[in-house]
């Protein structure tokens, strides 16, 4: 079928080959086959494309997998493969109140990556479900690479926030003990920094929550320069992460600023879909009210606001600041989805109308047109300082969007504020870049914003 994604794996001891098939970027189908058995088949584990499933290892001949079906904030099942009526499967980990980000398996045990206020929560279990303990990470941040053979007695993981750079540590299975292994070095004190995490209402009253980081000892004197930016969706979740680059814009008085956005999967997959199809408006009404309560709680204003997100998050930027112009003064939409019209006819568009709808359908249609960036730029506003960035090579959102996009802006704007357009060449959405261009990019990015925002550099 072309109008599927396909993907496979084996477990660890290589005995069942798991592959995946899905119809979108949400909800895959499950086959497997079982590799001891020379005369088996590929056979049908988990139908249907509405749910997500995952295969975490087998255990013997049943196989774990970490699943939303019947548990919107997931949960972990033991699957008999021979017998695989969703009926029989076993819940071994329960669905919790918190978002169950992965599952991997290491000596012998389970490690469960929960998100808890969007960072991360390790929980330690045996095979069976048990609990065995929480994971005390060293601080509130991202933890990733949890998990090794199965006869292994440690194994290294990553930790990071908006002020420690990826770290590594060492985990002693045993003796549930976290040891350093490798820190960067850095050429600026963080202890400088503070970060904290507030919560405000979004426009139906939802609250959400935020991370802001700064300075120690900033006054609130509603003049600082803000870097907001966000996502919201497709359930990626954004927790706390390191930029060099950031730091800079930190280091010169500047507030960076995170919210959580419905559309992501912070808080589970009812997060998730209060923020997609017919509810991507709760989306940009997050993102909106972020502005708005920075700017109530005197931490700045709308002339010192920079705007910022990629890819679905560039779609943000763009619905924002054709929605509340006046509310930013800076627009950074990077390789951005811009045309909601026609998105699903370039490339592998169409996988992500399970997210968005398509205009192809008269109902998607109406509230599509109502949101689209492209379609909603006016003639006689004052639009905020806008640099957009896109590849000549960008095979998932193509370039077109961008062109099309700063194209139309630069027609019907005739203010002050500049319009840009910067187009990398030799390059695509954005993985796999050369840290060559990354840095490139990120100086005339950086110059863009403390240019227009007036800050020293």
């Amino acid at each position: 079928n072309p109008n599927l994604y396909f993907g496979a794996g084996v477990t660890e001891d290589e005995r069942f080959l798991i592959v995946y098939a899905s119809a979108g970027t949400s909800g895959n189908a499950l086959h497997y086959q079982d590799l001891s058995d020379p005369n088996s088949k590929i056979s049908l584990l988990a139908k249907g494309y509405d749910n997500n499933h995952n295969v975490i290892e087998n255990v013997g001949d049943k196989l774990l997998i970490n699943t939303d079906l019947g548990a919107e904030n997931k949960r972990v099942v033991l699957v008999d493969p021979k017998n695989a009526d969703p009926k029989l499967w076993q819940t071994i980990i329960p669905e919790s109140k918190l978002a169950l980000e992965g599952v991997s398996t290491g000596g012998g045990f389970l490690w469960v990556s929960y998100l808890k206020d969007a960072s991360t929560n390790i929980v330690q279990f045996d095979l069976t479900g048990k609990k065995i303990r929480e994971v005390k990470l060293p601080a509130l941040g991202t933890a990733d690479g949890f998990g090794a053979y199965k006869e292994d007695k440690e194994f290294f993981y990553s930790f990071s926030n908006f002020t420690t750079p990826g770290t590594i540590y060492r985990y002693d299975i045993a003796k549930a003990e976290s040891t350093l292994y490798k820190k960067p070095e850095l050429k600026f004190n963080t202890d400088k920094y503070e970060t904290k995490q507030v919560s405000y209402p979004s426009k139906d009253g939802t609250k959400v929550p935020m991370f802001i980081v700064h300075k120690k000892g900033i006054k609130l004197d509603g003049n600082n320069p803000v870097y907001l930016y966000a996502y919201g969706g497709f359930q990626v979740s954004l927790t706390p992460g390191f930029s060099l680059s950031r730091m800079l814009f930190l280091e010169k008085g500047g507030i960076y600023v995170q919210p959580s956005l419905r559309g992501g999967s912070e808080y589970g997959e009812a997060w998730h879909k209060g923020g997609m199809l017919s509810k991507k408006q709760n989306v940009f009404d997050d993102f909106i009210a972020a502005a708005e309560f920075l700017i109530k709680e005197k931490y700045t204003n709308p002339s010192k606001i920079a705007i910022s997100g990629g890819s679905n998050g560039g779609l943000l930027v763009g619905a924002c600041m054709t929605q509340r112009p006046e509310l930013f003064k800076v627009a950074l939409p990077a390789v951005g989805v811009l045309d909601m019209l026609r998105y699903h006819k370039f490339t592998v568009g169409w996988g992500w109308a399970v997210e968005y709808g398509s205009s192809d359908k008269k109902e998607d249609f109406d509230y599509l047109i109502k949101y689209s960036p492209l379609h909603n730029i006016k003639t006689g506003v004052n639009y905020p300082a806008t640099l957009i960035t896109t590849a000549d090579h960008d095979d998932r959102v193509v370039p077109a969007h961008s062109f099309k996009f700063a194209a139309t802006l630069q027609e019907k704007y005739k203010g002050e504020n500049p319009i840009l357009i910067r187009i990398e060449t030799k390059a695509g959405h954005g993985a796999g870049k050369p840290t060559t261009k990354m840095i490139e990019e990120a100086s005339d990015v950086w110059s863009f914003v403390f240019q227009n925002l007036g800050m020293e550099w």
